[in-house]
């Protein structure tokens, strides 16, 4: 794979030179070439983008972006690919993955898979005691009544905060090759957050096995349903979650499962629409699933939240990034192994500020995703010495498919960086941007 370099995001300090006025330039006339920076972000910078743009070879080339990411050991990669082997890329995978070992954690060590009992465990299953990264050697650990900290795939750097999200992440920075593809010889980490605010608050004790015997009831087997979307804008990344999910289960039901039974894995759909999503928790809600993987975006998270909390249900995220998610109101019933997008916004503004931007503009869907990631980096990269008046922030409704209109604002205010914080939808606003000579140097240079 080549080599890769392993950094740490310092604090972002110094005031950046910038060029006298920050006004329309030449640049910005209408038959010459804009040449940009082009900037993407975990829901669009994955290698799924190439079959949107057929039409356009090497349109991508040079946009740089982050996403949570770890060096994920090849092993881990050939394992999904045995699940599912139409895999392009591994976005979140190793977070869902990690979404479904707590959750079968935790039920283990709370001796029941009644979900208000079990959702008192998940934070403690990842921060103290011996450290383990299997299914078997924590799954052991949990039966022995001893204290454990799982650090599995996403987790290696530290656990759960007492909000119920990682105190820590890697973020991978990305770069697209001419191929629309990304060049992973190329690929960075970047850590950011702060291990030392992991929980602290001691896991719940264990207690004794009840009675499992002959003519005594066993408690119901754990189901996890999968809320993430096989329809949708944002279906085109969700193979990796769906395939990590299923590798999960069939790890834990090696290891003996939970309680001595077998882990269900329970298939649904999030649509990547509220209205979609309500449906299928009430489905599974119905089925007596107890823990739901998802959802996929953080405005259908948001908007199932209510819902599940009402139904005492656990919902545990493996890709909503919104930092609004933190304090939303959960009966402490959701959790999420993705980090809040207060990380990656630093990590974000530690990749753009490396080319000493002068005018940046960012383009933002709106919904919580792109319009909490947009306010963030903008106040990071006001911290680090852009001016205010330098970062132009724009949005558009997560439905549209005309960008005319957004790429001649892009002309007119004439920046040399721009970001976008989309869905599949990048694709038809990188052609519009295309079309009115707006690029990378490598795209308009193709």
């Amino acid at each position: 794979m080549g080599s890769r370099t392993t950094r740490t995001v310092v604090a972002l300090a110094g005031v950046v030179a910038l060029a006298a006025g920050c006004g329309t330039t030449p640049a910005a006339d209408a038959g010459r070439p804009l040449v940009v920076r082009l900037y993407g972000s975990d829901a669009n910078m994955t290698n799924s983008l190439k079959d949107k743009l057929a039409g356009n070879p090497g349109i991508l080339s040079g946009m740089v972006g982050t996403t949570p990411l770890l060096a994920l050991p090849e092993s881990f990669q050939e394992r999904l690919r045995g699940v599912d082997p139409t895999l392009v890329d591994y976005g979140y995978a190793a977070e869902a993955y990690d979404a479904v070992m707590l959750a079968a954690l935790a039920a283990e060590s709370a001796r029941t898979t009644q979900p208000l009992t079990v959702a008192k465990y998940v934070v403690g299953a990842s921060t103290s005691g011996t450290t383990c990264d299997s299914a078997a050697a924590c799954l052991a650990l949990a039966k022995a009544g001893k204290d454990f900290a799982y650090r599995g795939v996403s987790m290696r750097r530290s656990g759960l905060s007492d909000s119920g999200e990682p105190s820590s992440a890697s973020y991978g920075t990305l770069h697209f090759g001419r191929d629309n593809t990304i060049n992973a010889n190329m690929t960075e980490y970047i850590g950011a957050g702060d291990e030392s605010l992991a929980s602290t608050t001691p896991a719940p004790p264990f207690t004794a096995y009840p009675n499992f015997g002959a003519g005594a009831k066993k408690p119901a087997p754990l189901k996890v349903g999968g809320l993430m979307p096989h329809t949708g804008r944002l279906a085109f990344r969700s193979p990796p979650r769906f395939a990590a999910a299923k590798l999960a289960v069939m790890d834990i039901n090696a290891a003996g499962g939970v309680l001595g039974q077998p882990v269900e894995w329970v298939d649904g759909d999030d649509g990547t629409d509220a209205t979609v999503a309500a449906a299928t928790v009430d489905r599974f809600v119905g089925l007596g699933v107890q823990v739901i993987i998802g959802a996929s975006s953080s405005s259908v998270t948001k908007a199932v939240i209510p819902k599940i909390a009402a139904a005492g249900r656990i919902l545990i995220s493996p890709s909503s990034t919104s930092d609004e998610l933190s304090t939303v109101a959960d009966n402490g019933l959701f959790f999420r192994t993705a980090p809040a997008d207060t990380l990656q916004a630093r990590a974000l503004t530690d990749v753009i500020m490396r080319d000493g931007p002068h005018k940046v503009m960012i383009l933002a869907r709106e919904d919580a995703y792109g319009l909490g990631l947009q306010k963030n980096v903008k106040a990071n990269l006001v911290t680090a010495g852009v001016p205010e008046d330098a970062v132009q922030l724009v949005t558009y409704p997560g439905t549209s498919q005309d960008f005319a209109g957004l790429a001649a604002r892009v002309r007119s205010a004439a920046p040399d960086a721009v970001l976008i914080l989309g869905y599949d939808e990048t694709a038809l606003i990188v052609t519009a941007l295309y079309a009115q000579k707006i690029g990378t140097a490598g795209a308009l240079n193709r």
